[in-house]
């Protein structure tokens, strides 16, 4: 799998890094590269607790995760501790915390990088500097966070890693940025048909908080250039929740508990999005999501 470089394909099923004790832990930050506008985290433990995620894994709803740990030996729901995604917009690097042991996966080079062991595959690679730390990424972003952690010395990501400590523990997924056009914006889905990431990459600063103990309880924010573009971008929030209320279907009214759910608010220049969604009306999208998913599947087997 690390031909299709998994690590970093992992991150956005995880979605996303893991601090306990610490919310951003001092080894991962030393490792984040200079070029870094965004920021993705997942605090593991208390994710590991959380409903959705023991639904998903106790009804396989991770087959990439599955095939990965049965390639290396090495799951990441059992053997990460922390967990931080940085991107660049351009590229990505994986930096994680936990009990590493993984070998050599298939056919890979071996090259030696200012002392550190590096394997890849065409223009991907991992590292595994010990037992408890490891990072994987496309090859010219992963030495980038090598020579970070090796100079030892604050970087250019110091306010983003600021602002992602200030981040409140309660939250067990997390995503901060600097500027606009970031990399979560760019891997967003389209629920509903809704471009949400279009919705973020208009915004700059972007802050991400995500509660998942009790269904969804979320939080995003940004600043616009000026306070009429909040007030445009607020609408438009408004405007395709109004339309994905037109679109729910009328054999699922409860559709419509989700839409009424988000809201949009806008103050000067600030735009805050909320989304509460109860852990019922998640069960119920679950199931859908596999129902739709069995349906597909039954029609290829029948073309077939």
């Amino acid at each position: 799998m690390l031909r299709q470089f998994s690590l970093v394909g992992l991150a956005g099923l995880l979605a996303l890094g893991t601090l306990e004790a610490e919310r951003v832990d001092n080894v991962l930050a030393q490792m984040v590269p200079d070029a870094s506008t965004t920021l993705v985290g997942m605090r593991m433990a208390q994710l590991k607790a959380t409903p959705l995620f023991q639904k998903m894994v106790a009804q396989k709803k991770l087959p990439q995760l599955d095939e990965f740990a049965r390639e290396t030996g090495f799951d990441p729901r059992r053997d990460v501790r922390d967990l931080l995604l940085a991107s660049s917009g351009n590229a990505a690097v994986l930096l994680a915390r936990g009990n590493f042991h993984v070998g050599k996966i298939g056919p890979l080079k071996r090259t030696n990088y200012h002392g550190f062991e590096v394997w890849s595959s065409g223009q991907a690679g991992y590292c595994i500097l010990d037992r408890t730390l490891a990072a994987a990424g496309p090859l010219p972003v992963l030495h980038a966070s090598l020579d970070q952690y090796k100079s030892r010395k604050p970087g250019n990501a110091a306010a983003l890693l600021g602002r992602a400590r200030a981040i409140p523990e309660n939250y067990q997924l997390w995503v901060v940025t600097s500027g606009s056009g970031n990399y979560v914006a760019e891997k967003m889905p389209k629920p509903g048909g809704a471009d949400v990431g279009r919705i973020l990459q208009s915004l700059g600063s972007v802050l991400i908080e995500a509660d998942l103990r009790s269904g969804l309880n979320a939080q995003a924010e940004g600043w616009c250039g000026s306070a009429q573009d909040a007030k445009s971008l607020a609408d438009a929030v408004r405007g395709i929740v109004g339309m994905g209320r037109l679109n729910t279907p009328e054999n699922q009214p409860d559709l419509l508990r989700l839409w009424d759910g988000i809201k949009a608010a806008q103050q000067d220049r600030k735009v805050t999005i909320t989304a509460v969604i109860g852990q019922d009306l998640i069960d119920q999208l679950l199931k859908q999501i596999e129902s739709s998913g069995e349906h597909k599947a039954e029609a290829v087997r029948q073309k077939k």
